[in-house]
């Protein structure tokens, strides 16, 4: 369920606002967005895995969060994230 430190790396550097950034919100929308979508491949598996879909709305709730935060603060880097990660279709 966990994405592998490889896939991570490959994700920071797609996403990095500048050469040392792991933690801009581009970054961590990015992170969180490819976590939801392989956990809610195992949930389509696992209907009755209830733990792991509270896990899921957690982390639906904190990327909800950064993406206000991020539209709030700059709405360009807004849209071309959500347009990168195809969010908000």
């Amino acid at each position: 369920m966990a994405i592998s430190q490889e896939r991570k790396n490959e994700i920071i550097a797609q996403f990095k606002t500048h050469e040392s950034d792991t933690g801009s919100p581009e970054v961590q929308i990015a992170i969180l967005t490819e976590q939801i979508n392989t956990l809610n491949g195992h949930l389509q598996t696992h209907k009755k895995d209830h733990h792991s879909r509270r896990g899921l709305m957690k982390m639906v709730g904190k990327r909800r969060n950064l993406l206000a935060y991020l539209r709030n603060k700059d709405v360009q880097r807004y849209r071309e994230l959500i347009n990168k990660l195809g969010l908000r279709r």
